[in-house]
């Protein structure tokens, strides 16, 4: 697989016959100033063009033959003491297929006997560059991966299954786990325990689990609240199989009941997905789809009264976005905010609610993306409209109040474009009684 992602990349230095491409991979980090070690988790770049999952890593592909180096930590004994075995060169031969294995305290003479035309590499490698007496082009090799990364292979597709998979059946257990009186963090604790139970243990990101009124904060930090009977409970976390990452979110009562009103916001959420859903396909914009999205929910909004005037309208005034302020979706791969959103020369849409979408591409099959509307009732954002004279007069100004500590609803799926639209890797139910059923 990773001699064909080499392959792709260097396409696009077809033209370059004496250079080199010079990627840096990650180390281990430390906590402070102290021993404490965080789990090493490999630069992504990297991790997509060698497969190597070990700290202190280079590579170095040569644009005319193709050749690929893997640079090596020369590792002491007391190494061996305190980390593990170190490993012969010959092993990692073995291991990620490389054309020359050389240690790091040899680059640098190893490179200047090369004597490259041009060493492209990422920006965050150019000082290492100058170090070794060559000067570095950080320009293009940022856009060439990305490009490589937007469009998966069918290996690539299967490990992001496999993520999705073990993600799936951590939401279903924390589903039925949930009730009132829990502390958030002893849900994160069930949810952990089910994807690393299938052996994945990085985390693609910290996870949400927001309950109540923090489920309107869309990148909720804290986990030390406790579940009230008759809130809503925002679970937004996934899993990483080989760097890949799943990404889901799920939102549902913590006593496994819709009120009246939680089941209005949540369908007017859902029937927005279906709405982005049903336009996943070649040839479409991520803008039109998220716009799609909106517009079912300001339609929403309106059939409960809790804004007023026309659909057009209320999208013309931007009114969406004081409920739906984030991007629809984005890209998933060896990150979770995957890269190749923005094509070099895209620009940001100036638009409220549109500001903050991370990716704006033509859809094209083999895409592998997050669709995830939401709903939310945040006073940073209502009190002030409700004092604007200019959107004012399109909200309920007795109910909105009333909502503040609402939360928010936010559901999320992954899927894969398709030639003849989509597929969904997402199989936590979201169908408000299919969650009353598995929660009862």
């Amino acid at each position: 697989m990773h001699h064909e992602h080499r392959k792709k990349l260097l396409t696009l230095f077809k033209d370059e016959k004496e250079s080199i491409l010079f990627l840096k991979g990650g180390t281990v980090s430390h906590r402070y100033d102290t021993d404490f070690e965080y789990p090493f988790r490999q630069e992504s770049n990297i991790l997509y063009l060698t497969g190597a999952e070990e700290p202190d890593m280079s590579a170095v592909i040569h644009t005319g033959t193709g050749e690929f180096t893997l640079v090596i930590p020369r590792r002491s004994a007391q190494y061996a003491v305190w980390m593990g075995v170190v490993r012969p060169a010959e092993q990692y031969r073995e291991l990620y297929g490389p054309d020359h294995v050389i240690y790091d305290d040899e680059l640098p003479d190893w490179l200047k006997k090369l004597g490259p035309d041009t060493v492209h590499c990422l920006p965050g490698a150019g000082e290492d560059i100058r170090q070794f007496g060559l000067t570095p082009e950080t320009g293009h090799l940022k856009d060439a991966l990305a490009w490589c990364r937007v469009l998966k292979t069918d290996e690539e597709i299967a490990f992001l299954k496999t993520a999705a998979a073990a993600a799936n059946q951590a939401h279903l257990e924390v589903m039925q786990a949930v009730y009132p009186g829990a502390f958030e963090y002893e849900m994160k604790a069930v949810f952990d325990y089910h994807t690393i139970r299938h052996g994945q243990i990085h985390a693609p990101y910290s996870g949400i689990f927001a309950s109540g009124p923090g489920s309107a904060i869309l990148h909720h930090t804290g986990k030390h609240r406790r579940l009230g009977d008759g809130e809503l409970f925002l679970v937004d976390a996934g899993s990483e199989y080989h760097g890949y990452a799943s990404d889901i979110t799920r939102t549902y009562p913590v006593n496994g009941r819709f009120t009246p009103l939680q089941a209005d916001i949540y369908d007017i959420v859902l029937d927005a997905q279906t709405s982005a859903l049903n336009m996943i396909r070649p040839g479409n914009k991520m803008e039109d789809v998220h716009l799609a999205a909106a517009r079912a929910i300001v339609t929403g909004l309106r059939d409960t009264g809790l804004v007023k005037g026309g659909t057009d309208e209320l999208m013309e005034k931007n009114v969406f976005a004081l409920f739906f302020p984030h991007g629809l979706g984005h890209f998933l791969g060896l990150d979770t905010h995957d890269v190749g959103g923005y094509p070099k020369g895209t620009e940001k849409i100036d638009r409220p609610g549109l500001r903050f979408l991370r990716a704006r591409r033509i859809f094209e099959a083999g895409m592998v993306l997050t669709i995830e509307p939401g709903l939310y009732f945040i006073p940073a954002l209502l009190e002030p409209a409700l004092g604007d004279k200019t959107v004012s007069g399109y909200l309920n100004e007795k109910r909105l109040p009333e909502l503040f500590d609402f939360g928010g609803i936010r559901i999320e799926d992954n899927v894969i474009v398709r030639e003849d639209g989509y597929e969904n890797l997402t199989t936590v139910p979201k169908i408000r009684q299919e969650i009353e059923l598995v929660m009862g």
